[in-house]
């Protein structure tokens, strides 16, 4: 019995966890609609922001069940904002730019910039707080 209990376990994990790599995204390729909604349409995120900033910025948290890293590191939000664009709520400031996107991850600030320079991507990344680092794509 718990040969097949295993067995269906292990079956059904792929349905029940998911798992992505945001390092190729966060090379700065693609804009913020393309970035946020390709990780919505895979439900990897909760599709409303947790949060809207007053620069426009969305915080959308990952989905149950869902990892994401970026570069080796844990991704506990993604942020993002494109102009005109239904994905996104207005903050009641001035926009940040016409699009932008990026995760907040785990990791000291020096770990994590080197490893998005190693990379070769032109993401910059910003301290956030003590052990948390945000990788940010400003399309302006």
């Amino acid at each position: 019995m718990k040969g097949v209990l295993s067995a269906v376990f292990f079956a059904l994990l792929p349905v029940i966890c998911s798992a992505a790599d945001l390092d190729e995204q966060l090379k700065c390729g693609v804009s913020a609609h393309e970035f946020i909604g390709s990780l919505e349409q895979q439900q990897l995120i909760d599709p409303a922001p947790t949060r809207v900033e007053p620069n426009s910025i969305n915080a959308f948290r990952p989905a149950s069940g869902a990892t994401l890293t970026a570069y080796g590191f844990h991704v506990f939000a993604i942020v993002g904002y494109q102009k005109n664009d239904p994905l996104f709520r207005t903050g009641d400031g001035k926009p940040i730019s016409d699009s932008a996107y990026g995760a907040v991850v785990f990791g000291w600030l020096d770990s994590v910039r080197a490893a998005v320079t190693a990379a070769h991507s032109t993401a910059v990344v910003h301290k956030v707080a003590p052990h948390i680092t945000a990788i940010f794509c400003n399309q302006d």
